[in-house]
């Protein structure tokens, strides 16, 4: 299997030249430079590329193992690379300083995620969902609470988890039976029921796991206002934070998967003796608002999970198609056989893959800036249209990037050939982890639901138009260069598709007859248009830039005519195959409300 090499380069030109560090100039930020945040990323990538790549494989083959007292054990090699994890401080990267955290922006924990899950995406998943629960229990926790599990959580010494669906519950939440009964001295609850799909539910890697659990209380009416969130440990912990005697939640077993099979995907027990004991985290009857808190994090970092398997891919498929020789290059005869390299439709396959990588990263980054600005931009204003602008870009990243890196791994298997489909050059083991990042933390399709349904509705698409305003103005500037000119136009192009979409998807949202009908059709295909365009825009701005440094004479000469030529791609040859899903909206329903399928 080729080497993982964290792409340092690529995420310091988006970093650097794309967003220009503005999360660096926001009030909290005042002591992080950018050499800093540099030497932050080049240990990480050592870390990634030194310490966890090299379990990938072997971890996929090995898999994961349920013991007959219910633990689970991980590869060989996995508890020890998530400790160097922890103790180097990485888990607390996003974290503020007064909490014990690193106090990095949010660029720089996404970048760090992505370098992660390139390297073992396995492992990366547990360290994500951590993330998501201390950012839960930051918000909505109380003081109690958040002094006695943050700093464990924070420091890495204990992981935690997402408990949300039940055999009989997947993404109908409002279906949760899962039942959370008071206790006398009303300090906690005792929890029944089981959940499923608990990702790293179970493991000896940290010294505690701390499950955010959905549930119910006795006296809760029906449907999602019934459901609140608990805090239920692994280990009780008393209230100076050491932990004592196991609580009543087990694992009952393990899943065996298509892919990830170094991640345990538990189901876990809850009360089978007398109860677990769980602790109500923010109001009761809210939880499932309270748990969207941990979503959304996750659902960006999905996103970037999606990207740093397509890295892998796109670099494992370069390096292959290099070495690999087979056939003549075109306009040759005789002689040696070429790299295949040579050969115009691999070409076409590694510049697809690449372009697309690069696009993906470059969206989810500027997500992720965002979300600094947001959360600490010193002006009231500013923060409420970072915050609209970042509730639009979470579900195309998470979906978008998702979709995307199943397809790019699948080229990664293409241009590998026979060689690709057997496990030996670790392509098949990407495409099959890869995989499952379009269905987890709510699938594909909610995704489309929430941005058509959801976020265009809640400002009649306000925060999406203001976007598209930006995209225009690029546009207009690769119009004004004459080199960029075709590259302008082909975005201007699809600029205008998103906007028309957009109005036919709130037109169709007002209808009283069809509306919801017409809304679930067009979700699909409109979150994919709004995905090639976004990416698209980054890409042109990429191209603006590269130019620009190499009218400079600047000494990276190869790197810049590397971005141009992944713009190009991506504005010319990508984005008109994502703008043919303003035709697939614009067909309408009929097929869908009419068509039978039980014959």
């Amino acid at each position: 299997m080729t080497p993982y090499h964290a792409p340092l380069r690529d995420i310091r030109f988006v970093l650097e030249e794309l967003l220009g560090h503005a999360s660096l100039d926001l009030p909290g930020f005042e002591d992080t430079s950018p050499e800093l945040l540099e030497a932050v990323l080049d240990e990480a990538g050592r870390l990634a590329g030194e310490v966890w790549a090299p379990l990938n494989l072997a971890g996929d083959r090995q898999g994961c193992r349920r013991q007959p007292d219910g633990g689970v054990t991980v590869p060989d090699g996995f508890i020890e690379a998530y400790r160097a994890y922890a103790e180097g401080g990485w888990n607390g990267i996003g974290v503020a300083e007064a909490q014990g955290g690193q106090g990095l922006p949010e660029v720089a924990a996404s970048a760090v995620q992505e370098m992660l899950h390139g390297a073992n995406m396995a492992l990366g998943l547990c360290p994500m969902l951590t993330a998501g629960a201390i950012e839960a229990l930051s918000h909505h926790g109380s003081e109690a609470l958040k002094a006695r599990f943050l700093p464990k959580l924070i420091e890495g010494t204990w992981t935690g988890t997402m408990n949300l669906t039940e055999p009989q519950a997947g993404s109908d939440l409002s279906r949760v039976r899962t039942r959370a009964i008071p206790c006398a001295d009303g300090e906690h609850y005792r929890l029944h029921g089981q959940k499923i799909y608990i990702t790293w539910g179970e493991h000896e890697a940290a010294e505690n796991i701390i499950h955010l659990v959905l549930a119910r209380t006795p006296d809760a009416p029906e449907g999602n206002k019934g459901i609140s969130l608990f805090l239920v440990p692994k280990f009780l912990v008393d209230e100076g934070g050491t932990p004592g005697a196991r609580n009543d939640v087990i694992c009952a077993s393990i899943e065996h998967k298509l892919g990830i099979h170094g991640s345990p995907t538990c189901t876990l027990s809850f009360g089978e003796g007398e109860g677990a004991i769980g602790y109500l985290v923010g109001e009761p009857g809210r939880g499932l608002n309270h748990m969207f808190t941990m979503m959304n994090e996750a659902r960006h970092k999905v996103g970037i999970q999606g990207i740093g398997v397509a890295e892998r891919a796109t670099q494992q498929a370069l390096a292959y198609a290099a070495e690999r020789r087979q056939g003549r290059a075109p306009g040759t005869r005789g002689g040696e056989s070429a790299a295949i390299i040579d050969h115009f439709d691999v070409r076409r396959m590694l510049l697809s893959m690449r372009s697309r990588t690069d696009a993906l990263r470059a969206l989810a980054l500027y997500c992720a800036g965002q979300m600094d600005c947001a959360r600490h931009h010193g002006d009231a204003a500013t923060r409420a249209a970072a915050k609209a602008r970042v509730d639009v870009l979470i579900p195309v990243v998470k979906a978008f990037s998702t979709d995307q890196a199943v397809d790019i791994a699948s080229l990664g298997i293409q241009v590998h050939g026979g060689m690709g489909y057997v496990e030996e050059t670790g392509a098949a083991q990407l495409w099959r982890d890869a995989r499952i990042a379009p269905i987890y933390e709510g699938t594909n399709g909610i995704q489309a639901l929430d941005l058509a349904g959801r976020k265009l509705a809640r400002d009649d698409g306000a925060a999406l138009a203001a976007l598209l305003d930006e995209v225009e103005a690029t546009a207009g500037r690769l119009a004004d260069s004459p080199a960029l000119t075709l590259q302008g136009a082909a975005l201007a192009a699809g600029a205008d598709d998103l906007r028309a979409a957009m109005m036919l998807v709130l037109e169709a949202g007002r209808d009283p007859a069809q509306g919801a009908e017409a809304v679930q059709a067009y979700a699909t295909p409109f979150l994919a248009l709004a995905g090639h365009v976004l990416c698209a825009w980054q890409m042109g701005r990429a191209a603006l830039v590269a130019q620009d440094a190499l009218a400079a004479g600047s000494d990276d000469q190869a790197f810049y005519r590397g971005k141009l030529a992944s713009a190009d791609f991506a504005l010319r040859h990508w984005l008109p195959v994502g703008r043919a899903h303003r035709a697939v909206i614009e067909a309408g329903v009929e097929s869908l409300a009419t068509v039978g399928l039980d014959h």
